[in-house]
């Protein structure tokens, strides 16, 4: 398949280009070197026609001025830093806050918000993403050389990432994908399964408190599907990281959601330790989406493959650390068909 590249915008006087993955399914995917966004995945339906399955927009701008890492990849760590600072090697890294206290996703110029370069490979069918974050960006030790390579082999789209550093630093990315399978304003009447049975307990300020506790009896329990609604129809928020279980095997799927029109079906396999489960709690977007549409609260669900949050307060949880003999890699691997 030939690999359409095109200019998308412009950041900051460097080209933002998309490259378009194509498949032999019918599968197409719209990858910009701005965050390594996938902007656009469209898949076939029964009946003829494809549906676009994820959240994004339709103009450049609108990712510098709105996304909330629609589709990016987030780091250099993902998820919530407690205090927006970590202790290493007998120092303390005080990083810039952005959600009151703590940082998320790397902060406001993190990795999700860099442009990266890109170069195609027609004969994998995928496109390799480097980036350089340099040593002190978002208040982070160590020179990293980042690669992310998306391959898309029929319904299916694969996510290899892997990083250098000069340094001791704590890595964990994360692939934010906001998913809405169906043709509703909303994904509470999708059908969600996740094979976890326990979860991060969270504070006040939304960071781990360090418990690892049993989902059994909560709404944290999806190991049998349900939708994102609660006994009496009401909405129900996610926005938690859930545990796996360490001896699994890595061939099967960690989630399984299903569109409401039973029309399309998403699988997730990854090698990470956990998974944060997100149905757009805070999703208020005031400009368009694709192909125009609104998207407020609850508009897609975020399947985000990662190392626990606040790991680097926790010693007990899964370690982020990494070093120039200890390099970073992670994979995972979407389904929709």
């Amino acid at each position: 398949m030939t690999i359409a590249v095109s200019t998308f915008g412009d950041f900051k006087g460097k080209r933002v280009d998309q490259f378009r993955l194509v498949s032999d399914t019918g599968v197409s995917v719209d990858i910009i070197g701005y965050g390594v966004a996938v902007r656009d995945w469209r898949v076939p339906v029964a009946g003829g026609g494809d549906r676009s399955v994820v959240l994004g927009f339709d103009n450049f701008d609108a990712y510098v001025q709105h996304s909330p890492h629609f589709g990016s990849l987030a780091g250099r760590v993902a998820n919530r830093i407690k205090g927006a600072s970590f202790d290493l090697n007998g120092k303390t890294y005080t990083l810039p806050a952005n959600a009151g206290t703590l940082q998320l996703h790397g902060g406001d110029e993190g990795l999700g918000r860099q442009v990266w370069d890109g170069f195609v490979n027609t004969a994998a069918n995928s496109v390799t993403f480097t980036h350089l974050s340099p040593a002190g960006a978002m208040g982070y030790p160590g020179n990293l050389n980042l690669t992310a390579v998306y391959t898309l082999s029929g319904n299916r789209l694969r996510l290899d990432l892997s990083a250098t550093t000069d340094e001791k630093t704590p890595i964990s990315l994360v692939q934010h994908q906001y998913f809405n399978l169906g043709s509703s304003d909303t994904v509470l009447d999708h059908t969600i399964q996740v094979n976890s049975s326990a979860y991060t307990a969270l504070g006040d300020d939304l960071a781990p408190t360090g418990a690892i506790l049993p989902s059994a009896g909560t709404i944290y329990d999806l190991r049998q599907p349900r939708t994102m609604r609660d006994a009496s129809g009401q909405p129900v928020d996610y926005d938690i990281g859930m545990t796996l279980d360490t001896g699994r095997n890595h061939a099967d799927p960690i989630a399984t959601v299903v569109s409401p029109d039973k029309a399309l079906t998403l699988k997730l396999w990854t090698d990470r330790p956990g998974v944060q489960v997100y149905n757009g709690v805070w999703t208020d977007i005031p400009v368009p989406g694709l192909n125009g549409k609104t998207y407020k609260k609850h508009a897609g669900f975020c399947l985000e493959d990662q190392s626990f949050a606040d790991a680097v307060h926790n010693p007990h949880f899964p370690n982020v650390i990494h070093s120039p003999d200890r390099p970073y890699s992670h994979w995972c691997e979407f389904e929709i068909a």
